[in-house]
């Protein structure tokens, strides 16, 4: 949604950004940018893998190449998730 910025901004600020972008649309983001795959659950699911393949290769000795096939990883990002 857009806004007028004359309505928002104070006018030492509004005269100031107008010496930069008068006239252009600009985006502010918001100051508080979520992470890589906290919104969708992505970042917890691929965590959660990560510690069950952890606890089943280190507890239960359950072999890499085992691994690999089950949840369909290479043999090297396996043991990156292993080695950790």
């Amino acid at each position: 949604k857009y806004r007028n910025a004359s309505e928002i901004l104070p006018d030492s600020l509004l005269r100031e950004l107008q010496r930069y972008a008068s006239g252009e649309l600009l985006y502010i983001p918001a100051d508080t940018a979520e992470k890589w795959g906290e919104r969708s659950g992505a970042r917890t699911f691929y965590q959660e893998r990560n510690e069950e393949i952890r606890y089943r290769h280190f507890h239960l000795k359950i072999p890499i190449e085992t691994l690999c096939e089950e949840y369909g990883l290479s043999s090297e990002t396996v043991r990156k998730i292993v080695y950790r």
